[in-house]
């Protein structure tokens, strides 16, 4: 073990978990470009300070990687004027032009998660420190994130100044750019690129990148100009002058973890020679050796870990890529992304720039309060995580299959892992990711099965330390801690748990568990060992059965193949063990869906909003209790694990779930998901339950589990535009009607009912009541009733600001509908105009059973004429008018109706004629419910008159019976009276 790495084995977990040493306010360095927007605005913010800077100890020793400053005077000799020559040809404008197209083309994730910028027209770059190989080496004390911020300044310099020359004076020539995963390496050279490729790096007039993950790829000789040409076509004329013309050239080596560089004469020996074929390997260490092309200039992007393998002498200047170490950063890349237009290039209708603000603002002041997501967004990666999440949560008008919130992640976790193996040194080349899955993965199972969110640095040991047996494993253990670690983890910022850690992300914990269980590393060792035995033995048992058949042949041995079967017996044993296995995945799922204590929690999209954006409202006191820690995410990440794109992508990063597995666990589930899923459920748990069916992505499974749900309850659910595509898809599976929808008090709008439009036309029974549903959404109500398909039977709109407008929408549906036979206005703002526009269509309605136009405001003339139009009407028998300004003389003319005269009966009053009516009982119960959206004043008014008409014809009417019916009922409109005047109703 290395005299470093002997170091490092003996520190606590604390002082590898510390968030990247930099970085106040003092230290901060912003790039931005102008940003696209309602105003135009430029957002450019530069905090620039300055102060005295000490010499490194690194200045008193020689430094191969720096040269002495000096300055070249012009000269008239051939190679300047071939340099001239070469520099104004063609060749380079190409070569510009390509690296522009190649390196400004963004990744997939970026169009398909939310809108996505150009590097040329907007970025920010990461804090930047200037660094030294001792310190990189040296230990340092364990930090918090709140020391973090209060450390002292350190010498802060920009991407352009990399190569400016050294505190002892000489011209830096090589740079290694290091920084742990995530803080944004590979993005930070793409802007490099990027601002050469438009002349925004003048110091250099070549620039020439290579990838060291496609170089570690390639191992047969090649010389440094054929490696060149054939990346770069367009610079064949450039390279054979490279060295005669003295033009300045910068490489730039992506990735140096990747390679195994061996800086000794015995491993890699001297080429001074362009043209002389070579390992790359071996091009990239005389590159650095200054000894191939010495006055190009170089920088190196790698991992901490990878640091090392460069001799000190032959780097010029360290720096660390310390991420968005201010909010202000964080707040200035939020305010960039989040205002920028649909990923098509057009914004879109529904997100108004008024809605883009309130977002930003919302999230800037959740940073301010220092929570944790300000420490997981001092990681560019995070960042990008969060606006994607929120552009997912608020801007999605429809969900393609690739568009999941697994999804989401799982793409996250490709766009910062991307397949790298842990360390290329390592002889089992094990995959980052699955490095992650089986440890981090541990301790994030664990927590949730304890409902635990911080974890002590005795947790940390238990879930990485435990089984470390061999030099590798220790090693690659390090690897981890300098590398990786604090892509998931960091210190809490919670006052008195300073010294635990907990996930960057809160889901991110979730996300982990559930691959944890599904790659099936919860096995027990008599398991895995099993597991691996069987597999070998069912790999040897083809080719044993062919020696055994020939042996039998030839010689009488019958026990040969006894001792065949016998061998083919063991896999299968232990594949039923694996079948069970997978039985014990789906009851897990099945149990953490639907657990009982999380019943009546908010829905998951809403965490996940709030964890983001914070809860408005006064701050928890610290020595408040906190509340119980839920892991709703924890299944619906395991199903959305399952599904087929999200299997390819872990693929990718080495975590491999094979397609048997999948379709097993996937049967599995439906003994147990779907049977729970069976049971009545709250809304909100219920809307968990379409969503994790929407993230499985199993049409035939989700078919099956919607067929048993003839009833969706989902009131007081805040349907945003996310939650009713995800309805939409999920009930989109079958065709099967459905008996009842319930979306009272959802935050409905035009555009959710036109999202909801193929569901709502299978419901017989739709509640709509309490949505704010206006003229525009009774627009689309219209042409779903007159649709062909509608099923609609029972369509209640109570508490909606329908007005005028909306009712003649209305009114239009009557005419034409065949499918309505209970209609409910009920406060709905009609008016006489709105009810005389329902009047002249209803006649040409033939099957409304039932019409509730109650607490509309109507008068005499309104409420006659509708009552004058239901009797005509062949099946409308019930009218309700009740809370209406109708008049003593429009109440006697209302009164004189009788179901077997007139065919229809108005329920207008508690009394009818000198009885109760039979429907008193439904009048109150109808106010009772409705109270808290209505007018105070005027319900009580209503009720007094009421009471005062109760009264009035208990005076009238000398059946005692009947006297005891009308006490009955005065007692009941006295107490509610009581009640709202007490302010206890």
């Amino acid at each position: 073990m290395s005299r470093a790495m002997q170091c490092q084995s003996c520190l606590p977990w604390g002082s590898w978990a510390r968030l990247p040493r930099c970085l106040g306010t003092r230290g901060v360095h912003v790039c931005a470009a102008a940003v696209p927007g309602p105003a135009g605005r430029c957002f450019l913010r530069k905090i620039l300070h300055t102060s005295s800077v000490s010499l490194p100890r690194a200045c008193v020793r020689y430094q191969g990687g720096s040269q002495e400053s000096s300055v070249q005077p012009s000269s008239s000799r051939h190679g300047q004027s071939q340099l001239r020559n070469v520099a104004s040809s063609g060749a380079i404008k190409k070569h510009q032009k390509s690296l522009s197209a190649w390196f400004s083309h963004q990744p997939n994730e970026e169009r398909q998660f939310g809108p996505s910028f150009s590097l040329d027209a907007v970025h920010v770059d990461p804090v930047i420190r200037e660094s030294s190989l001792e310190e990189i080496l040296k230990p340092s004390p364990d930090l918090t994130i709140q020391n973090q911020l209060q450390q002292p300044y350190r010498r802060v310099i920009s991407l352009h100044n990399l190569f400016d020359v050294d505190a002892c004076g000489r011209q830096v020539k090589n740079v290694v750019l290091y920084g742990t995963v995530g803080t944004g390496k590979s993005t930070l050279i793409k802007k490099m690129v990027v601002d050469w490729c438009h002349g925004r790096l003048p110091r250099f007039e070549l620039v020439i990148p290579f990838s060291c993950e496609d170089l570690s790829h390639s191992h047969a000789h090649i010389s440094l100009r054929r490696l060149i040409t054939k990346k770069y076509q367009h610079l064949r004329d450039v390279v054979p002058v490279l060295e005669a013309s003295n033009l300045r050239v910068l490489f730039i080596l992506n990735g140096l973890e990747r390679l195994n560089l061996d800086f000794r004469l015995a491993g890699t020996e001297l080429c001074c020679d362009p043209n002389e074929p070579v390992p790359p390997s071996a091009i990239v260490v005389n590159l650095l050796r200054k000894y191939l092309l010495p006055e190009a200039s170089i920088i190196v992007t790698t991992r901490p870990s990878a640091v090392r393998r460069i001799p000190g002498k032959y780097v010029g200047r360290y720096a660390e890529i310390c991420g968005f170490s201010d909010t202000n950063l964080q707040k200035l890349y939020f305010q960039m992304r989040l205002s920028q237009p649909s990923c098509s290039g057009e914004e879109s209708q529904d997100r108004s720039p008024a809605e883009q603000e309130n977002l930003v603002e919302m999230l800037s002041r959740n940073l301010e309060r220092h929570n944790q997501i300000t420490a997981a967004c001092f990681l560019p990666s995070y960042c990008w995580l969060v606006c994607t999440t929120l552009h997912f949560l608020y801007f999605t008008r429809t969900v393609p299959p690739s568009q999941t919130l697994t999804g989401i992640y799982t793409s996250f976790l490709r766009l910062n892992f991307s397949g790298e193996v842990l360390d290329s040194t390592d002889p089992t080349h094990i995959s980052m990711m699955k490095y992650v899955a089986k440890t981090v993965g541990k301790l994030a199972y664990e927590g949730v099965m304890s409902r635990k969110t911080c974890f002590s640095e005795e947790d940390l040991r238990q879930c990485f330390e435990v089984e470390m047996k061999t030099e590798s494993e220790l090693n690659l253990l390090e690897v981890f801690r300098s590398d990786v670690f604090r892509f998931f983890l960091s210190p809490c910022v919670q006052p008195g748990k300073e010294h635990t850690f907990v996930f960057t992300i809160p889901a991110m914990q979730e996300y982990l568990a559930a691959l944890y269980v599904v790659l099936g590393e919860k096995k027990t060792l008599a398991q895995r060992v099993g597991t691996e035995l069987s597999e070998f033995i069912g790999k040897v048992s083809e080719d044993v059965a062919v020696v055994v058949n020939i042996i039998s042949k030839v010689l009488p041995l019958r026990f040969l193949p006894v001792l065949f079967n016998l061998l083919k017996i063991f896999p299968r044993y232990f594949s039923r063990l694996s079948g069970k296995d997978r039985d014990a995945i789906a009851h897990t799922m099945a149990e953490e869906l639907f657990k009982e204590e999380d019943y009546y929690n908010d829905d998951v999209l809403d965490q996940i909003n709030s964890s983001i954006l914070g809860v408005e409202g006064p701050m928890r006191h610290p020595d408040e209790a906190p509340d119980d820690e839920v892991f709703e995410l924890f299944p619906i990440f395991m199903g959305g694990i399952l599904s087929r794109r999200n299997r390819a992508i872990l693929e990718q990063l080495g975590c491999s779930i094979k397609n048997l597995a999948a379709f097993e666990i996937a049967k599995a589930m439906q003994k147990t998901v779907i049977r729970k899923g069976h049971k009545g459920l709250p809304p909100s748990e219920l809307m968990d339950y379409l969503f994790f069916l929407h993230e499985f992505q199993n049409e035939r499974f989700t078919a099956e589990a919607v067929r048993s749900l003839r009833a969706v309850n989902l009131s007081s659910v805040k349907m945003t535009p996310l939650k009713c595509s995800v309805l939409a898809s999920v009930m989109s599976t079958t065709c099967h009607e459905v008996e009842e929808l319930n979306l009272t008090s959802c935050n409905l709008d035009s555009g959710s009912l036109r999202t909801l439009f193929p569901v709502l036309l299978r419901c017989k029974a739709l509640h709509l009541q309490l949505n704010s549903l206006g003229s525009d959404a009774c627009k689309e109500i219209r042409d779903l009733l007159l649709h062909d398909k509608c099923a609609v039977s029972s369509l209640r709109l109570a508490n909606n600001p329908v007005g005028e407008q909306g009712a003649r929408y209305l009114a239009e549906a009557l005419a034409g509908n065949r499918s309505l036979t209970q209609l409910s206005l009920l406060h709905t703002a009609l008016g006489d105009p709105g009810a005389e526009a329902i009047a002249q269509h209803l006649a040409q309605n033939q099957h409304l059973q039932e019409l509730n136009l109650g607490y509309n405001s109507l008068t005499d003339t309104a409420a006659l004429r509708v009552v004058e139009v239901a009797k005509r009407h062949e099946t409308l028998d019930k009218v309700h008018l009740y809370f209406n300004d109708i008049s003593e003389d429009g109440k006697r003319a209302l009164d004189s109706l009788r179901m077997d005269r007139d065919g229809v009966r108005a329920l207008v009053f508690l009394t009818a004629g000198t009885d109760v009516s039979d429907y008193w009982s439904h009048i109150l119960s109808v106010v009772q419910r409705n109270l808290p959206f209505w007018d105070r004043e005027r319900v009580r008014q209503h009720l007094a008159l009421l009471l005062q008409d109760l009264e009035s014809s208990r005076s009238q009417t000398a059946n005692p019976w009947r006297k005891a019916k009308f006490l009955r009922v005065e007692s009941e409109v006295k107490k509610m009276l009581g009640k709202l005047q007490d302010g206890t109703l």
